[in-house]
């Protein structure tokens, strides 16, 4: 018995240095925003203001602040700060809206799995998971502040964080 003790201890150091290297590798960020851009519904010769096939929404949007992190395991935080309408009768205020974070990766969406309305003041703060589980890499990262429609109808953007590099 004796024998296989430091079998026994190899194989203790070995688990516990790749339990320590999946908590690491789930903490590593896969990719990061600082800083946000309203969504402006306006055309420019005739092509519509969409990303990824998401429509912007309906009147120009602008946001104060904007910073997001999303990590290999999918994991994902956003906080929000003025996102309000910048246009219409409902100018500035946040329409009445609820948002969640939609990631793309090469153009494939990963939404979050919290969703949060805005306040007042247009703040919203998300976090959770984004499903499906984005790759690692995360190539040509886009991230899109959405609205939860109450329809069956698709989406559309209020505001994109702007990657940091």
């Amino acid at each position: 018995m004796a024998r296989f003790a430091p079998l026994a201890r190899l194989a203790a150091v070995v688990g516990i240095s790749l339990f320590h290297a999946s908590v690491a590798l789930a903490d590593d960020p896969l990719a990061r925003f600082r800083g946000g851009i309203g969504s402006q519904p306006l055309a420019a010769a005739g092509a519509p203001n969409n990303v990824f096939d998401v429509n912007p929404g309906g009147r120009p949007w602008v946001i104060e602040r904007l910073s997001a992190d999303v990590q290999v395991d999918g994991r994902i935080r956003v906080d929000g700060r003025g996102l309000l309408l910048a246009g219409g009768n409902g100018i500035g205020t946040p329409g009445g809206q609820t948002v969640r974070a939609r990631l793309f990766c090469a153009g494939v969406p990963h939404d979050s799995d919290e969703t949060d309305a805005l306040d007042a003041e247009g703040d919203f703060r998300l976090g959770g998971f984004l499903t499906p589980r984005p790759p690692n890499p995360c190539n040509t990262p886009v991230l899109l502040i959405v609205n939860v429609p109450t329809t069956a109808a698709a989406p559309v953007w209020f505001a994109a964080g702007i990657p940091k590099r």
